[in-house]
């Protein structure tokens, strides 16, 4: 089967500046604290449901996964671009990382206690959205929670040439009302929803938080 071009574009352009974007966001959730309250909120929920297998799905570089993981979480990480992965094994070798596609993800049906895609659904063309809710659906055991993170806004930005590389992607902003939508229509129930504004210097539109779970 040929793989969509999103995919292919996507993969390209954050196999590229991988070692960059791990530079420049290191260290990112230290002026985030709305971040970090989100990302704890995540992790007691999943231990107060008993724990078990968490993965964060696009998990780039693996910095949201280790900090996961020092919260007391078991998780690993799973990203379509190899090169990101390759850089997350070697900055953190005590964790597990994957390469695979949001899309068809390679995890059994009903594997996770937990999900988290922290900006990693930003790249999915409208149409293609339904596939990705269902898939996070899929893989969540009954009772497992899901974590979302966007950017919030109607129109795409498109980047080109980040770092001085030769590549260009799109960055699909929504709105929560529209995100949540999608959740109940894959079946998962809403828990919690946080729009914040951007952080000065930092970022440029507000951030958005969804939390689900799975019935």
């Amino acid at each position: 089967m040929t793989e969509p071009e999103f995919l292919t574009t996507a993969r390209a352009f954050y196999d590229a500046i991988a070692a960059d974007y791990a530079d420049r966001y290191r260290d990112e959730l230290a002026v985030k604290p709305l971040d970090r309250a989100m990302l704890a909120s995540f992790a007691e929920l999943v231990q107060a449901s008993g724990g078990g297998p968490v993965a964060e799905l696009g998990c780039g570089p693996g910095r949201v996964t280790a900090h996961l993981d020092g919260l007391g979480l078991e998780i690993s990480g799973i990203d379509l671009s190899p090169g990101m992965v390759a850089l997350a094994r070697r900055t953190h070798p005590g964790l597990r990382f994957e390469v695979g596609s949001l899309l068809g993800l390679d995890l059994a049906d009903g594997a996770l206690a937990g999900a988290v895609a922290w900006f990693s659904i930003i790249h999915t063309p409208q149409d293609r959205l339904p596939e990705v809710f269902a898939e996070f659906h899929r893989v969540l055991a009954p009772g497992g929670h899901l974590l979302l993170a966007f950017q919030v806004g109607d129109e795409p930005l498109r980047v080109e040439r980040p770092f001085g590389h030769p590549v260009a992607l799109d960055f699909r902003r929504q709105q929560p009302d529209h995100i949540t939508a999608l959740a109940r229509t894959a079946g998962l129930e809403i828990t919690a929803r946080l729009v914040r504004e951007p952080v000065a210097g930092v970022e440029k539109t507000p951030q958005a938080y969804l939390l689900a779970r799975k019935p």
